[in-house]
């Protein structure tokens, strides 16, 4: 097993941890309301921690531990095309997001990123994995379809917009909501 095998993994559990760390100080921190995609997003990335944990806890091998990325890929994966759906809506003016941690982006947007960076750290365990023959190639293949079909099924699932009000907004801005335009 070569050095990055043994860092790989933690590092991962890391980002995981992170990432579930932020979404919830978004909420209880900041007092933000989570929207249904918010929610999903937020699932995904307490499931991927939760399964990296268990592996950590039940003492897996590093070898076991890196095969639990393949466990843990499908729902990187689906929570990556929640919050880049999550973030069209945004730039196409569907929906406006409050400002995330520190003000660095949207709260969806800094989702984004954190699930694009464990879904990459994810593909490149499997990729060690298939390189040391553990698995074969197909699994990443696999992941990705199985990742897509589940954030398809949470967005055709999810309740529809809300409909953009009559006047402005006389509540704060805790929530992702559709944008106000006044006519003129």
């Amino acid at each position: 097993m070569n050095k990055s095998q043994s860092t790989l993994a933690p590092f991962t559990l890391i980002i995981s941890l992170i990432a579930v760390a932020g979404s919830l100080w978004l909420s209880l921190g900041m007092g933000l309301k989570a929207c249904p995609l918010c929610f999903y997003q937020r699932s995904f990335a307490i499931a991927v921690a939760g399964i990296l944990v268990i592996g950590l806890i039940t003492g897996q091998s590093r070898s076991d531990r890196n095969s639990l990325a393949a466990l843990s890929l499908p729902l990187a994966i689906a929570g990556f095309c929640i919050a880049g759906f999550h973030v069209y809506l945004e730039f196409s003016d569907k929906l406006e997001c409050p400002l995330g941690i520190l003000e660095m982006g949207t709260a969806p947007q800094q989702s984004l990123a954190i699930l694009l960076l464990l879904m990459l750290l994810l593909v490149a365990q499997c990729r060690q994995e298939i390189g040391s023959g553990n698995y074969g190639p197909h699994v990443i293949f696999v992941a990705a379809i199985l990742g897509g079909l589940i954030a398809y099924a949470c967005i055709a699932s999810a309740p529809p917009l809300p409909k953009v009000p009559d006047k402005a907004y006389e509540t704060p801005f805790d929530t992702c909501r559709p944008p106000f335009k006044a006519v003129p």
